[in-house]
């Protein structure tokens, strides 16, 4: 038998596993899913749930920090799970493309879900599953955990107290890199389509998804109400032979509010983990997301704000107590869908090369750098302007798109501009 790991309770539920933990299968357990499985291992010890099933159409990969639990079933197909085991929550963890297939399934099986980002590619497609969760009576939360963190509270909470004063601008830039092995990871990494289904594996899309909801709810925050794109600009580069952007500028304008700039790239030059500025009339945030690191005005430095909420956990509590509310239901990532049906009408990005992009390594782990980006998408996220706009000789004119907005936030592309360059 596994030791326990220690308690993992809900605050204001009572000490203690429930008589009848709640029943968890996990829908894609190898990759990624590794990383669930570590999240799951101590809630499953903790009697909090339990641990019912794993699927993967590949052999179970060994995970130390999370053994499988006796009793755990394994099976490599998702629906005869659902048939054999009907879970009461099913954890999804799968390409993106097939999310919305697998998560009409378990929630037709009667299950409530956490969802990987990005959830779905696009707002009909969002649509879709909000009525199938509506009209099954089920609840989905999506795997942006980066909304559970305590500094992101911080943040807002010092938007809506006025510490900025008025909020003038909202942004976010990462400079990442990934290896040559990174696009080889699967047959959808760097893909647009694959089998005439919209793949969008690129840097805005998914790795640095996170970047751009972090941003959503800082606006969320600004405005008091849900947000509402109603315009979406994006330059879209690339340094290797994909079909989706590597780096990016994107601008949002929405109903109320500032713009939200973007600004990220996979072929960075130096590491920057991820920040989001938020400019006021009397001063200026920045939140370094994957760290938790703050600073608001008149911080003398940067600091750690500790705490982050995990999303199964607040899922469990919301199941258990409706009253407490779920920290990224599917409705709140509507305008980040609204954004990635932009992207799928967008053309192709524009390939960078020549004496500007430069690789570094061999074999497997080559990963190549364009020159000057990282001074690019910083100039970008402060000021709030695309790099055609501030004269960076290799941009070229967005992709533009008006949003037809909904009621949740969400919207399609209504007309659009530029035709394809590069």
């Amino acid at each position: 038998m596994r030791q326990r790991r220690g308690s993992l309770l809900t605050p204001g539920v009572e000490d203690g596993p429930p008589v009848n933990p709640t029943r968890v299968a996990l829908i894609g357990a190898n990759g990624h899913g590794r990383w669930h499985r570590r999240v799951i291992g101590p809630l499953h010890d903790a009697g909090r749930l339990r641990l019912a099933a794993l699927v993967d159409p590949r052999p179970i990969e060994a995970e130390p920090a999370a053994p499988v639990p006796p009793g755990t079933r394994i099976f490599t197909d998702h629906r005869e799970m659902l048939a054999e085991v009907a879970p009461e929550v099913v954890v999804i963890c799968t390409p993106p493309h097939t999310h919305l297939r697998i998560a009409g399934d378990a929630v037709a099986a009667g299950a409530d879900l956490l969802l990987e980002k990005p959830p779905v590619l696009c707002s009909a497609e969002h649509d879709e599953l909000e009525a199938a969760l509506s009209a099954a009576g089920r609840v989905a939360q999506v795997g942006f955990q980066a909304l559970g963190s305590a500094a992101l509270s911080a943040l807002t909470d010092a938007v809506t107290a006025g510490r900025l004063g008025t909020v003038t601008g909202i942004a976010t830039v990462a400079a990442w890199q990934r290896p040559d092995a990174y696009y080889a990871r699967a047959p959808w990494a760097g893909r647009r389509l694959l089998d005439g289904r919209p793949v969008l594996d690129g840097a805005l899309a998914n790795p640095l998804a996170h970047a751009v909801m972090q941003c959503l709810a800082v606006a969320e925050a600004v405005a008091g109400r849900p947000v509402v794109p109603v315009g979406i600009e994006v330059e879209r580069y690339r340094v290797r032979p994909i079909e989706v952007d590597d780096t990016a500028v994107l601008r949002v304008r929405t109903a109320h509010g500032p713009p939200i700039v973007a600004a990220v790239t996979l072929a960075g030059e130096d590491f920057v983990p991820g920040e989001v500025i938020v400019t006021g009339s009397v001063g200026r945030a920045v939140l370094e997301y994957p760290t938790d690191r703050l600073s608001l005005p008149g911080d003398a430095a940067p600091a750690e704000v500790p705490g982050r909420r995990g999303l199964l956990e607040n899922l469990l509590a919301h199941r258990a107590d409706p009253g407490v509310p779920l920290i990224a239901p599917l409705a709140r990532t509507a305008p980040f869908t609204a954004v990635l049906t932009a992207l799928q009408v967008a053309p192709e990005p524009t390939l960078l090369g020549g004496g500007l992009v430069d690789p570094v390594g061999t074999g497997p782990q080559r990963v190549l750098r364009i020159r000057g980006v990282n001074a690019v998408l910083r100039r970008a996220a402060e000021r709030g302007e695309l790099p055609s706009e501030s004269g960076v000789e290799w941009a070229v004119p967005p992709w533009r798109v008006t949003v037809e907005s909904g009621a949740r936030g969400g919207g399609s592309p209504r007309r659009s501009s530029q035709p394809a360059a590069g």
